[in-house]
């Protein structure tokens, strides 16, 4: 089992469009095979708006098949949203 941490920093201003867009890849990670479960979190305060997504995987390559597949192309298009101030950063944490 591992637990993958999804940091996504956002565009001030552009917290719904991705909050909308999280709700669609948790959704469509519920039936993916290898897939166990998945939170959204937000940091809170003044900054400039930081979310992290936990989602935990039979194994990383499950994850990874998952990233590269056309059921998630199809619910996220980061770059044409023109919603993040960077790339994604992705942190494995494995466990038995």
């Amino acid at each position: 089992m591992v637990t993958i941490g999804m940091n996504y920093y956002v565009i001030p201003g552009k917290e719904q469009v991705f909050e909308d867009a999280c709700s669609k890849v948790v959704e469509t990670m519920k039936g993916i095979d290898g897939h166990d479960a998945s939170s959204i979190y937000r940091e809170i305060g003044d900054g400039e708006p930081v979310y992290l997504i936990v989602s935990r995987w039979r194994d990383e390559q499950a994850f990874k098949d998952f990233i590269a597949s056309d059921a998630f192309k199809k619910v996220t298009n980061w770059g044409a949203m023109n919603i993040l101030r960077g790339r994604p950063q992705h942190t494995t944490y494995r466990h038995d």
